[in-house]
């Protein structure tokens, strides 16, 4: 189950996700991030509360990555040790800007 909080704030934009990212729940995720980044500058992915990632939601970041670098800038933050190690392996966290 995933769990997605969205805030904006003028050209600024927040997911907040919260439970597991994963095959399932990814397009949930996906929809927005095709959908909703026109005239969206800074984009943030709070990942304090996700517990799970999987290669489905690292494809929809990076997805968000690839649009962001068009158009703005994005961060990745609050994240677990046990995704920021899936980051490393992955090599995400040389394409994603971790804080």
């Amino acid at each position: 189950m995933l769990n997605i909080n969205t805030e904006k704030n003028g050209n600024e934009l927040t997911f907040k996700l919260s439970g597991r990212l994963d095959t399932v729940t990814a397009p949930e995720l996906e929809a927005p991030v095709r959908n909703d980044l026109s005239g969206v500058s800074d984009l943030i992915f709070d990942l304090k509360d996700l517990e799970y990632i999987s290669s489905a939601g690292l494809r929809v970041l990076l997805l968000a990555q690839k649009t962001m670098n068009k158009q703005g800038k994005m961060v990745v933050k609050n994240v677990s040790e046990e995704i920021n190690e899936i980051f490393e392996v992955t090599g995400f966290s040389d394409i994603l800007t971790v804080e």
